[in-house]
């Protein structure tokens, strides 16, 4: 019985995909254990300083780490001395020799508010991610406490300003009319 050179190429890419898709699979990066990094943002506020750190194994050894944080005016968090002017704060830090990221330094923005996600990420592992849960109430300004915040009523204040500005002109005009209208009278 003859075979077809074609049957064979489909036998054989069928055997290729059978046994080389596991060994390709395994080849990958590094992957972090579950739960990998943490923050001590629990009861956190505006303002505040929290740490981040990850467990060993969760990087290579001695390689760059990108920390990233975001959330409502996340350019406004600083790592420890270094303030980032983009809407996504974030620095680059190095794992131990164990592979650990040490605890590193956030100082949320003094108008923090909600969550915002910490994430570490490096060439050769996905990272780990931390939430930090921001309690409005922790802050000493009584808008923020409120859920209100001072930029974003800037509208609101400048739009109210106009209105009052326009009913006195209207006041004004209509008075001024009224005595034109007595004089002429």
């Amino acid at each position: 019985m003859r075979r077809s050179p074609r049957a064979l190429v489909t036998i054989l890419l069928l055997t290729a995909l059978t046994f080389g898709a596991p060994a390709v699979a395994s080849a990958s990066t590094i992957y972090p254990p579950v739960d990998a990094c943490t923050s001590d943002a629990a009861g956190a506020g505006p303002g505040d300083t929290i740490s981040f750190s990850c467990d060993s194994r969760t990087f290579a050894p001695n390689e760059t780490v990108t920390v990233t944080v975001t959330g409502e005016n996340g350019a406004g968090a600083r790592f420890a001395m270094v303030r980032t002017a983009i809407s996504t704060a974030s620095a680059v830090f190095e794992s131990d020799a164990s592979g650990a990221l040490p605890a590193i330094r956030i100082v949320l923005p003094s108008d923090a508010r909600g969550v915002y996600n910490i994430a570490a990420i490096s060439a050769t592992s996905t990272g780990g991610t931390s939430s930090a849960v921001i309690d409005a109430s922790q802050s000493s300004d009584p808008l923020v406490r409120a859920g209100f915040d001072g930029n974003q009523l800037m509208g609101l204040w400048i739009g109210a300003g106009a209105l009052l500005a326009a009913g006195a002109v209207i006041v004004i005009a209509s008075a001024v009319r009224r005595r034109r209208d007595r004089t002429d009278d």
